[in-house]
C-alpha cells in the first residue's frame, strides 16, 4: 500500500467508470479514499467489481459520502440531472472534477509543479498536444492529459519543475472548484453544447472558470479571433493571440507567419501538421504558454516544424498518386469542418453522419472549394439538399467505404489533389465514435495503395 494517503478519511462517491472514472476510483483508492464507484451500465460496474472496488448507487438512500466526482460527460445540471447529482446536491455535498483531485494531490505531495490549462470550443486538443510538444522537445519535464487522454488521475506526480497540461472541456470546467493554472488558454468559443449549458452566456461562463483561481503572477492567453474570449475577465496577465491579426504583446500569425514583439518566429507553411489560419490560432496559443513557462524563443521554430500532428485532426494518411488523404473526422459539427475546408484550396469532400442544429449552411461560402461532395450516414439526405441548392455536386454511396473509393476515383481523374474526410457530423449512426471511423477511414486509404501495388 502507498505510504502517499492525501485522502485518508475522504468518503468519495464515483459515478461513471469510463476511461476517466476507473483510473480515477483506482488512485483514489490507492491514496487513501474511501471510494464507493457506480456506473449505469452493468458492464462497467461489473468490471470495477472485478478491481474491488465496492459498488452503491449513491442515487439510492441518503447521501453519505463527502463529495461526488461525477464524469465528465454524465450532467450535473441541465439538460437533467442525473439523480446522483440531484442526490448530492439535496445533501449539500460538492460535485467535483477529477482534476481538482490532482491538483490536491500534487500540492499534498510538496510539489509545486505548474499547470497548464488549455479551453476553447476548437483546437483545444491540437493545443495541449502542441504545448506538450514544446515543452518535451525543450527539455522540460511534462505530462499531458485531461479530456484529451490519459485521464488526469492517471497521471504520475511530478516534482518542483514539472508541468502538468490538461485539456480542459466544459463538462469538466463547470465542476473546477480549487484548481489553479499557471496559464490557462482560452482559445476561441463559438456554440457548442448548448443542451449543457443553456445558452452562450452559461457555456461561456463555464469555460471562464478556467482563470477562476488564478493569481496576479499567472497568465492568461486569450483568443481575441471571437468576442467571448476577449471579454473574459481573469487577474492575471493577459496575453493575446491571434491566427490573423496583430496582437502587440502577444503571439499571433499574419498570412501565417508566426510572430511576436520581436518579429517573425516562422512560416507556418514550414509546419505541414499545422495547416490553415486556425492552426495559426492553435500555435501562437502553444507558443504563448511556452515563452511563458520557460522555453526559449530560439527553440521555437524548430520544435513547432517537428510537430506531428494529431489522430484524426486534418491528419495526412497517405498519398497516392498525386492525391492527398485527409483524416478529420475529429470535425463533428460544421465549425470545425469550416476549418479544414478553408486550408484547402480544392477538395473531394466526404461528409455526413448525424448532424449538428444548422446542418452544413454556416458552409456555404467554401463550398466553391468542393470540386465533388460524397455524403454517407443517417443525415446524407439532409446534407444532400444543402448541397443541391447551391449547386455542389455530390451523392451519397451511404457508407464510408464506398464513399472513400469513389472520391478517390474523382480524385484520381482530376476532380482536387485533396480528399478530405471531414464529416460536419458525429458519427454514432455507424460508428463508436470519431475515432473508429477515423481509423477506418485510414485502413481505406492504406488499402488504395495495397490494390494499387497489386
Amino acid at each position: 500500500m502507498s505510504k502517499f494517503r492525501p485522502f485518508a478519511g475522504e468518503r468519495i462517491a464515483l459515478v461513471g467508470l469510463g476511461k476517466a472514472g476507473l483510473p480515477a476510483a483506482r488512485r483514489l483508492r490507492d491514496w487513501g479514499a474511501e471510494v464507493t464507484a457506480w456506473d449505469d451500465g452493468e458492464a462497467a460496474r461489473a468490471a470495477a467489481a472485478a478491481e474491488g472496488l465496492p459498488l452503491a448507487n449513491p442515487a439510492e438512500g441518503a447521501f453519505r459520502w463527502d463529495a461526488l466526482l461525477l464524469s465528465p460527460g454524465i450532467p450535473h445540471r441541465l439538460p437533467k440531472p442525473h439523480p446522483a447529482a440531484a442526490a448530492a446536491r439535496a445533501a449539500g455535498k460538492p460535485i467535483l472534477c477529477d482534476v481538482d483531485y490532482l491538483f490536491r494531490a500534487v500540492r499534498a505531495s510538496g510539489s509545486a509543479a505548474r499547470f497548464a490549462g488549455i479551453t476553447g470550443t476548437n483546437g483545444k486538443s491540437t493545443t495541449t498536444a502542441l504545448l506538450h510538444h514544446l515543452l518535451a522537445r525543450g527539455g522540460m519535464p511534462a505530462l499531458a492529459g485531461g479530456n484529451l487522454g490519459p485521464a488526469a488521475l492517471s497521471l504520475d506526480l511530478l516534482g518542483d519543475t514539472g508541468l502538468y497540461v490538461l485539456e480542459m472541456s466544459s463538462y469538466s470546467l463547470e465542476r473546477l472548484h480549487g484548481t489553479r493554472f499557471n496559464i490557462a488558454a482560452m482559445l476561441n468559443l463559438t456554440p457548442d453544447h448548448l443542451d449543457r449549458h443553456g445558452d452562450m452566456t452559461g457555456y461561456a461562463a463555464a469555460k471562464a472558470r478556467i482563470f477562476a483561481c488564478q493569481e496576479a503572477g499567472d497568465a492568461a492567453v486569450i483568443g481575441m479571433d471571437d468576442p467571448w474570449g476577449a471579454a473574459m475577465a481573469t487577474p492575471a496577465r493577459r496575453i493575446p493571440i491571434s491566427g490573423t491579426t496583430k496582437q502587440p504583446g502577444g503571439v499571433w500569425a499574419e498570412e501565417l507567419v508566426l510572430r511576436d514583439d520581436a518579429g517573425p518566429i516562422l512560416d507556418l507553411r514550414e509546419a505541414p501538421a499545422l495547416p490553415g489560419a486556425h492552426n495559426a490560432q492553435n500555435a501562437a496559443a502553444a507558443s504563448a504558454m511556452a515563452l511563458f513557462l520557460g522555453l526559449p524563443r530560439a527553440a521555437l521554430a524548430e520544435t513547432l516544424r517537428l510537430y506531428p500532428g494529431l489522430p484524426h485532426r486534418q491528419e495526412r494518411v497517405g498519398t497516392h498518386r498525386g492525391v492527398t488523404f485527409v483524416n478529420d473526422s475529429k470535425a463533428t459539427n460544421a465549425d470545425s469542418t469550416e476549418k479544414a475546408l478553408a486550408s484547402y484550396d480544392r477538395v473531394v469532400w466526404i461528409a455526413g453522419g448525424t448532424a449538428k442544429e444548422g446542418g452544413i449552411e454556416s458552409l456555404v461560402p467554401l463550398f466553391p472549394r468542393i470540386a465533388e461532395a460524397f455524403l454517407i450516414g443517417r443525415d446524407a439526405p439532409l446534407l444532400a439538399q444543402t448541397l443541391a441548392a447551391h449547386g455542389v455536386k455530390h451523392s451519397i454511396p451511404g457508407t464510408l467505404a464506398e464513399a472513400t473509393r469513389a472520391a478517390a476515383a474523382a480524385a484520381f481523374a482530376g476532380a482536387a489533389p485533396v480528399v478530405l474526410l471531414s464529416p460536419a457530423c458525429a458519427s454514432w449512426d455507424q460508428f463508436t465514435g470519431y475515432d473508429q471511423r477515423g481509423d477506418a477511414f485510414r485502413a481505406l486509404v492504406a488499402a488504395l495503395g495495397q490494390e494499387r501495388a497489386a
